[in-house]
């Protein structure tokens, strides 16, 4: 057993708001929000899947959408988005947001076979697809004076709650390797906490009744990525139906650092808090879809895919460093006392759990037009009450709490979502001309910060296709509300959080040939 394993206990009780066994609910929803995948077709309609085929976004998307092929096909999708935030905190605003660039965000091989005799089997169709189910792009920043805590004073509710002794908290700290085995341990090292008795507790900080001007600078990166196997078949051009299996890595990182300034300081000038977290993963998951033809202009679809079952580990690392104004503090001969260490990490956090994400259903219609377009429309059903997560990496009875506190907690915050989308295409000679609508609810059963966190998608796109050749194009814009809180006290009037507008654009380009 590591030491750092040793120490999560202490680790994690005297740290509320860090990633580690205090998240996981959230990281799984994080892991199982989809928002609109597929080519520029599809995207363009607003990510219709459930009863439109004839497109390589079918492999992940309603599987039976291939047996709607009659000859084969490649093709790939680069794309550029376009993350802008805006963030309110206490009073002041602050944007911030970056452009990123795919090379690839889906790519799809489709091979047709059609028997050379007469059969009610009319064609089958094998898929391969990989493609981006998520992006975890993110940037954001936050500004404002707190005239009533900082960071430390989160530390200090924790410490005082807990009550470990000035010699634990030494003890949480190696001199030779200069790391901390807990957050409280990292600031008293640096002096930003100090006991009030001979044995420690409580604890207080200097500077308590400085103002601090606070700024916050967040940065995720990473995505969900998925291949696909589909295998599909057409009956009697009246039956499609088709079946796939997934197999899904998460990559995902981030970035938060809080730096303060103690406006009034006499002690500290102030201090500067990062964390970072590193999470990988592998799963699997399984979908069937069906899509009938009730007539030539008229078809219903449908598809259900399968929780997705994944084994994720991440680490969390954590520094802290302060800023001493050097002789504020000396002994009785005029020497100064203050902390020898300006910088401490904490030693790295390492845990394994696994996850799994919301069963998903969808039902659709699709309406042709003569030979002028479609109109397309479905709903979709995302279980969010039935994510899990669950580990092996405690002893028995912890693993079993783990489950079953996160089980609670993930009943008592999510509720199922119903997603509605809407897209049409119109047809003149080889163009084409899309528009797409998307709404997908907010998932949490409570608003306790007022915000509403239903997002909305508006797409539209253009394209052309000839007999060995296609080409289209569609932008997706991406509105939702969110909200960061850097740290929480007792006192809900004591904390504030920032309150972010976000904004999102996309644009693919999908460029294909048959075969």
């Amino acid at each position: 057993m590591t030491k750092s394993v040793k120490w999560i206990g202490l680790f994690c009780s005297l740290t509320l708001s860090i990633p580690t066994f205090a998240q996981y609910a959230s990281d799984a929803f994080r892991y199982s929000e989809i928002n609109q995948t597929g080519t520029a077709r599809f995207q363009g309609l607003g990510g219709n899947h459930a009863a439109l085929g004839g497109d390589a976004s079918s492999i992940s998307g309603n599987p039976a959408g291939l047996g709607f092929y009659t000859r084969s096909e490649f093709s790939i999708s680069p794309s550029l988005t376009n993350y802008s935030t805006k963030s309110e905190y206490i009073g002041n605003t602050t944007t911030d947001g970056k452009t990123k660039f795919f090379p690839i965000s889906n790519a799809s091989l489709v091979i047709t076979n059609k028997p050379g005799y007469q059969r009610r089997w009319k064609s089958s169709s094998l898929g391969i697809s990989y493609s981006r189910q998520q992006s975890f792009q993110n940037r954001f920043s936050y500004s404002g004076l707190n005239n009533r805590s900082a960071y430390v004073n989160k530390v200090l509710e924790n410490v005082n709650s807990t009550k470990p002794t000035s010699a634990t908290l030494d003890g949480d700290f190696d001199s030779d390797t200069k790391l901390a085995y807990s957050e409280a341990a990292a600031y008293y090292q640096l002096f930003l906490i100090n006991p009030t008795t001979a044995t420690g507790a409580p604890y207080n900080r200097y500077d308590a009744n400085s103002p601090t001007q606070q700024l916050g600078e967040f940065d995720s990166k990473g995505a969900q990525t998925q291949w696909n196997f589909t295998y599909a078949g057409n009956f009697d051009d009246k039956l499609y139906v088709g079946g796939s299996i997934g197999f899904n890595r998460i990559k995902y990182d981030y970035i938060h650092t809080l730096t303060e300034t103690y406006t009034t300081g006499t002690v500290f000038r102030g201090a500067r808090q990062s964390e970072d977290l590193t999470v990988s993963g592998n799963g699997v998951n399984a979908t069937f879809g069906v899509i009938y033809k009730l007539t030539p202009t008229f078809q219903l679809g449908g598809s259900l895919t399968s929780p997705t079952f994944t084994k994720l580990r991440e680490t969390f690392n954590q520094s802290t460093q302060a800023d001493y104004i050097v002789g504020s503090i000396r002994d009785d001969k005029g020497v100064d006392v203050g902390p020898s260490l300006l910088d401490i990490s904490q030693a790295p956090n390492d845990f394994e759990y696994s996850m799994s994400s919301p069963l998903r259903g969808s039902l659709g219609a699709t309406v042709f037009i003569n030979q002028k377009g479609f109109i397309t429309g479905s709903l979709e059903y995302v279980g969010y009450g039935g994510m899990r997560v669950r580990t092996k990496y405690l002893s028995d009875a912890d693993n079993q709490s783990f489950k079953e506190s996160y089980k609670q907690e993930i009943q008592e915050t999510y509720k199922a979502g119903i997603n509605a989308r809407l897209g049409g295409e119109y047809r003149s000679g080889i163009f084409r001309g899309r528009l797409g609508f998307a709404y997908l609810s907010d998932p949490y059963k409570i608003q306790s910060d007022g915000i509403n966190r239903a997002k909305l998608l508006y797409s539209a796109g253009v394209g052309v296709r000839t007999d060995r050749f296609f080409a289209d194009i569609s932008g997706t814009y991406n509105a939702f509300k969110s909200v960061y809180t850097p740290y929480v006290l007792t006192n809900a009037q004591d904390y504030a959080s920032a309150k972010i507008n976000n904004h999102t654009t996309n644009v693919v380009l999908t460029v294909g040939t048959f075969f």
